[in-house]
């Protein structure tokens, strides 16, 4: 019986241990792209302290638009993000990304988020590619905007698609909008997969 106690108790432990949740980050943010980002931006005339990340590989009806508070590791705000209607490969799930004009497609890569203009879509920021998979987002006019189909909770339904822009709910730009337009220095985007 002393036997069968201790491997109950055993047991408990390591269900326990095998159930400890993740970091926030870490269940969204591989480590590897936080660090390519620090030491992208380090010594460079960019916010040190705030990132956007994009990760591509989540569904696009879940949270997978992310801005990272740097200095304390930590999620600031998850939003739905679209991607371009382009970028869907049909009955596979995978996604596609181009740099090409007209392809419709998102395009990978870190971007610096420029200025805010009011257009069609409200608010807006233009977007300067960085990487040679996204150097023409400014030819291609792929902004950071808002647009009504976009959702603000998580779904299994897939969300709207865009022409390669990545498009938010309204009310996740403009709560990003708050951490752009405090920053003094440009803040990247970085959009993987």
């Amino acid at each position: 019986m002393k036997h069968l106690i201790f491997l109950m108790i055993l047991l408990g432990c390591y269900s326990e241990i095998g159930s400890q949740p993740s970091s926030a980050a870490g269940e969204y943010l591989p480590e590897s792209k936080i660090s390519e980002i620090r030491s992208f931006i380090k010594g460079k005339n960019y916010n040190q302290d705030l990132v956007v990340f994009i990760n591509f590989k989540i569904h696009s009806g879940k949270y997978r638009y992310f801005v990272y508070d740097l200095r304390n590791d930590k999620i600031l705000q998850k939003a739905i993000v679209a991607h371009g209607e382009g970028s869907v490969i049909e009955k596979s799930g995978l996604l596609k990304f181009s740099n090409t004009d007209g392809s419709h497609q998102s395009s990978l890569g870190k971007y610096e988020i420029r200025e805010s203009y009011s257009g069609k879509f409200g608010k807006a920021y233009r977007l300067d590619g960085l990487d040679e998979t996204n150097s023409n987002a400014r030819k291609r006019a792929i902004v950071l905007h808002a647009y009504s189909c976009i959702s603000d909770k998580e779904s299994a339904a897939p969300a709207c698609l865009s022409f390669g822009c990545p498009m938010l709910s309204k009310n996740a730009l403009q709560q990003t909008a708050q951490y752009i337009d405090q920053s003094k220095k440009p803040v990247i985007l970085y959009a993987f997969y």
